[in-house]
């Protein structure tokens, strides 16, 4: 029996081998999850369809029928819909299942210390990526002043969009399969340029439809300059040969390490947005009266950056708000603004560099303490795979904190 996987097509096997950087970082995530480093390029479970219910073969061949190995199997939840299904023989692995969605798209099942491990990491990046950005921007201003349509400026013009809409960066698969869009597989159709005025209107992850403008002379003429050249693909660029070419996420990805010496991503943008636009939301939404209201007051902050980020509130603050900024709030270490604004703007194109350092200097406080703290002293920060884990502070005295403390409750 071939113990490699079977693959519907030569695409859908060329993607099932990780791109060397990124299993890098896998096999490192794994090693610090305490787990094994398993793709799909081993022998794996095959979920086979029986009646209205499915049966599992082992890598061997044979039909699993060990009640625990069942159990384990079910506990997976693995959908119904999914196709082409390998499952891990190890239940330590990294990587639990694979298989296709409806759309063919093919989707991946992590164990869950993994995932934990990744948003932490992810986390943890903000402090390199916020210190970076200064850097990045004149790199950027500087590409953008430059004649002709070379891959520098068409890849800052896309970094500048990035910052200023937050739009996703795209990518060819799913432009594909799912016909949504992000930046870098946008058509000419999905744009319109009048004066210094840019217009996005698509449809792009999660079929959630984009109208996006956005005001800005150059970002306007190097957009029109795209549009005016051959093809369907709004950003082109011209190579050393003059040959055209379009700009892939990779491309952008690229143009970022060159600009800072750092490996940063496209995907930092949102997390590090989503932070500051938290910081300034949490600022403005008042200082809580009891722990339940610091709850409801967290979710107003992050409902409105949900909406700039054009994700759920669950997913914007388990996987874009910093959970050291969310803990900072609890622990009415913020700044608060006086009398509290809840129609604060959250356009990321209003945030300013004093906010970023002021973000940054918090992420640094915390996360000096965080290293500094001996590990049966720490507690969590609300809700996220990373923990905000400080020693305890000195509560700002007349919020609920004190309040409670007075009045001999515990607040921890």
């Amino acid at each position: 029996m071939d113990p490699r996987p079977a693959t519907s097509s030569r695409q859908s096997r060329r993607a099932r081998v990780p791109r060397p950087a990124a299993a890098r970082a896998d096999r490192v995530g794994a090693r610090a999850a305490g787990l094994r480093y398993l793709t799909d390029e081993r022998a794996g479970i095959r979920r086979l369809r029986t009646g209205r219910g499915f049966k599992y073969r082992s890598p061997k061949g044979s039909i699993i029928d060990n009640r625990d190995t069942l159990s384990w199997l079910r506990s997976l939840a693995i959908p119904p819909a999914w196709t082409d299904v390998w499952i891990s023989p190890q239940p330590d692995a990294h990587l639990l299942a694979t298989g296709r969605d409806q759309r063919g798209r093919k989707v991946y099942r992590y164990h869950p210390r993994f995932r934990a491990v990744r948003e932490r990491v992810k986390f943890q990046r903000m402090i390199d990526f916020g210190g970076c950005l200064p850097l990045l921007r004149r790199r950027v201003d500087a590409d953008l002043g430059r004649a002709g349509l070379g891959r520098g400026t068409v890849a800052a013009a896309v970094v500048r969009l990035l910052e200023l809409t937050l739009i996703r960066v795209g990518n060819d698969e799913y432009a594909r399969a799912n016909r949504s869009f992000g930046l870098t597989t946008l058509r000419n159709r999905h744009v319109t340029v009048g004066g210094s005025v840019v217009r996005f209107h698509f449809r792009g992850k999660a079929g959630r439809l984009h109208e996006v403008p956005i005001r800005d002379r150059r970002l306007a003429t190097i957009v029109e300059r795209c549009r005016a050249m051959p093809g369907r693909l709004l950003f082109q660029y011209l190579d050393e040969a003059g040959r055209r070419r379009g700009l892939r996420s990779s491309d952008v990805n690229a143009y970022l390490r060159e600009a800072t010496g750092r490996d940063l991503s496209t995907k930092d943008f949102r997390t590090w947005y989503g932070t500051v636009l938290a910081y300034r939301a949490l600022r403005s939404v008042g200082l809580p009266k009891s722990e339940r209201d610091a709850r409801r007051r967290v979710k107003q902050a992050v409902d409105g950056v949900a909406e700039q980020l054009g994700n759920t509130s669950t997913i914007a603050r388990n996987s874009y708000v910093h959970p050291l900024v969310v803990d900072a709030y609890v622990r009415e270490e913020l700044p608060f603004r006086s009398g509290g604004d809840a129609d604060v703007e959250l356009a990321p194109s209003t945030v300013s560099r004093r906010e970023e350092l002021a973000v940054l200097r918090l992420l640094r406080k915390r996360s000096t303490l965080l290293r500094e703290t001996p590990s049966g002293d720490r507690s969590a920060a609300g809700g996220t795979a990373l923990r905000a884990e400080t020693k305890p502070q000195r509560r700002r005295p007349g919020g609920y904190q004190a309040r409670a403390s007075r009045n001999g409750a515990s607040v921890d």
